[in-house]
């Protein structure tokens, strides 16, 4: 399987995204926010979290309109598989390819620790590595978390099983406490937790390896 990982002005976990791939088995091509076109030949674009732009104007609202991310748009409406983490889920509402927004959290702080999530659907190529129900610990870091939908597009969600993880303890007021999405096609997923940074246990914990292996395991075999 092979990844590209966007990195944009004020990225800080393009590294970190990057490293997951390559843990689990797969290559990964580095791609700059000022390319043009994906590389020839991948199977997934991987765009991660950070501040990209500083988030300014809206969280990931610059960097949707950045000239990598009208190839990404190509990509994943071709059918490509597309994987937002944290500012990565803010892109990916910006540029449409998932519906509702990621807005200031309920709190009005940043909120940095591991959450509870539940696995809502194993019917995806993320998710298909855990069981339905499974309650796992992914760390979370940002200030702009609360997602929020029309509620046609809430039931829409819950209609076609496209709620991907929702928090147990909904620290950010996220709308029904929603964790990550996916897109119709469930090859687009937007999540704002980072699992990313729980592949290894020298950081706390592993729960986010099933995500990676699972989805090149299904890759591969496509």
């Amino acid at each position: 399987m092979h990844a590209a990982v966007i990195t944009f002005p004020g990225s800080n976990c393009d590294r970190d995204l990057a490293v997951a791939f390559e843990n689990a088995g797969a290559k990964v091509t580095r791609v700059w926010h000022k390319d043009t076109r994906l590389p020839d030949g991948i199977d997934i674009v991987g765009i991660p979290g950070g501040f990209s732009f500083g988030d300014y104007l809206r969280c990931g609202a610059i960097a949707a309109n950045s000239p990598i991310c009208r190839s990404v748009v190509d990509f994943a409406n071709k059918g490509g598989y597309a994987l937002g983490i944290c500012n990565g889920f803010q892109v990916l509402t910006e540029t449409g390819l998932l519906p509702g927004a990621l807005m200031r959290n309920a709190g009005l702080k940043f909120i940095c620790k591991p959450v509870g999530l539940t696995v809502e659907t194993t019917d995806s190529p993320y998710t298909e590595g855990y069981t339905q129900g499974q309650e796992i610990s992914v760390p979370v870091a940002h200030h702009d978390g609360n997602y929020t939908a029309d509620q046609d597009v809430i039931d829409r969600l819950n209609g076609d099983a496209r709620v991907a993880f929702r928090y147990v303890d909904n620290p950010n007021g996220s709308d029904e406490a929603i964790a990550g999405i996916l897109s119709a096609n469930k090859r687009v997923l937007g999540m704002m937790p980072h699992p990313e940074r729980c592949v290894d246990e020298a950081h706390g914990g592993t729960d986010g390896t099933a995500l990676f292996r699972s989805l090149v395991d299904q890759l591969v075999t496509a």
